[in-house]
C-alpha cells in the first residue's frame, strides 16, 4: 500500500512540515519583519541543504544536473519562493490573512490545470472530486476560523484596493502553483533534495535583489541580533525549505502536481490544533466541520 500511495503520503508529510515552519514564521516574522525574514530563512535552508549534500553526496552545488534543468529549477524557485511570497504577504496587508489564505485555495485546482497544460498529467474524475472535497474543507477552515481577536484585520473599503488585494493574491496562489509545476518539470528524474538546492539558490538570489533595492539590508542585519527570532527561523527553515519543499518534489515526483498541491494545502486545518494548545484560541464548530470534510475529501485519494 506504502509503494502505491508513495507521493500522497509525502504530500501529507509536507502539510505537517509547512505547519511547524508557519508557526515558526509567524513568531519571527512580528519581531524582525517579514522581508528580513524571508532572506534569513533562504540562508539557513541553503546552509542545511550545502551542509547535507556534503555529507551524503560529497558536493554542495548539484553541478552534474543538466543547464536545462537548472534552468527550470531556477525559474520555478523564483516564482514559487519570491514572486508568489511577495504577491501573498502583500495581500495580508490589503485585503488581511484570512481573505488571502481563501484565495490561496485555488493552488490545487490551478496546479492541476498547469499540469495537464504543461506537463500532460491525467487526473480521474474521482480524483478530481476528491481535491474538490479536500479544498472545500480547507476553505470552510480558512473562512470560518481564526480572525484578528481585536477586529483590525485589514480590509480595503475601496472597491480597486479590494481588487488589487484579490489579484495579489491570486497571484500567489498561482505563483504556489506554477512554481510546483515548473519545479517537476525541472526536476525530472533527479534527486528531490539537489532539486530544492538549486529552488533555495534562485531564492536567495531573489531576496538579495529585493534587500538590494529596497535598501533592506540594515533591518536584515538587526534581525540577525534578535536571538528568539533566529532561533524560530532556524527551526523553520530546517522543517520548511529543507525538509518540507524537498518532501514536496518527493510527492510530485511520484503523483500528479494536483494531487500533491491538494495535500501539501492542508496546513490550516492541521494548524488549528497546535494554535489551540499553544495561544489558547478556542476550536469553532465550523473548524470541526472543515477538518471532517477535509479528512475525508484525503481519505478518497486512498480509496
Amino acid at each position: 500500500m506504502f509503494n502505491n500511495y508513495y507521493g500522497e503520503i509525502f504530500a501529507i508529510l509536507t502539510s505537517f512540515c509547512w505547519t511547524i515552519s508557519a508557526l515558526s514564521y509567524e513568531y519571527a516574522g512580528k519581531r524582525i519583519g517579514s522581508v528580513p525574514m524571508n532572506m534569513i530563512r533562504m540562508f539557513i535552508a541553503l546552509g542545511y541543504m550545502s551542509l547535507f549534500l556534503f555529507i551524503t553526496r560529497g558536493f554542495i552545488i548539484p553541478a552534474h544536473i543538466p543547464l536545462n534543468n537548472w534552468i527550470w529549477l531556477l525559474i520555478s524557485g523564483l516564482i514559487g519562493f519570491v514572486v508568489g511570497d511577495i504577491m501573498l504577504f502583500q495581500s495580508f496587508v490589503v485585503i488581511g490573512a484570512r481573505l488571502s489564505m481563501l484565495v490561496m485555495s485555488l493552488v490545487p485546482p490551478l496546479a492541476a490545470i498547469f499540469g495537464i497544460l504543461l506537463l500532460k498529467e491525467k487526473m480521474s474524475f474521482f480524483q478530481v472530486f476528491a481535491m474538490f472535497v479536500t479544498i472545500s474543507g480547507i476553505a470552510i477552515v480558512v473562512y470560518f476560523g481564526r480572525r484578528n481577536h481585536k477586529n483590525t484585520e485589514p480590509i480595503a473599503k475601496n472597491l480597486f484596493k479590494r481588487l488589487k488585494g484579490f489579484l495579489l493574491a491570486f497571484g500567489g496562489a498561482a505563483g504556489q502553483a506554477g512554481g510546483l509545476v515548473l519545479s517537476k518539470k525541472g526536476m525530472s528524474g533527479y534527486d528531490a533534495f539537489e532539486s530544492t538546492q538549486i529552488r533555495i539558490i534562485a531564492g536567495v538570489i531573489g531576496y538579495i535583489i529585493i534587500i538590494s533595492s529596497f535598501k533592506l539590508w540594515r533591518k536584515t542585519f538587526e534581525g540577525l541580533k534578535n536571538k528568539p527570532a533566529i532561533g524560530a527561523v532556524s527551526l523553520g527553515s530546517f522543517i520548511g525549505p529543507f525538509i518540507g519543499v524537498s518532501f514536496s518534489l518527493i510527492a510530485l515526483k511520484h503523483t500528479s502536481a494536483g494531487i500533491a498541491a491538494t495535500l501539501t494545502s492542508l496546513a490550516p486545518v492541521i494548524i488549528i490544533y497546535p494554535s489551540m494548545l499553544i495561544n489558547k484560541e478556542k476550536i469553532k464548530p465550523f473548524e470541526v466541520i472543515g477538518t471532517i470534510i477535509s479528512i475525508f475529501g484525503v481519505a478518497l485519494f486512498f480509496l
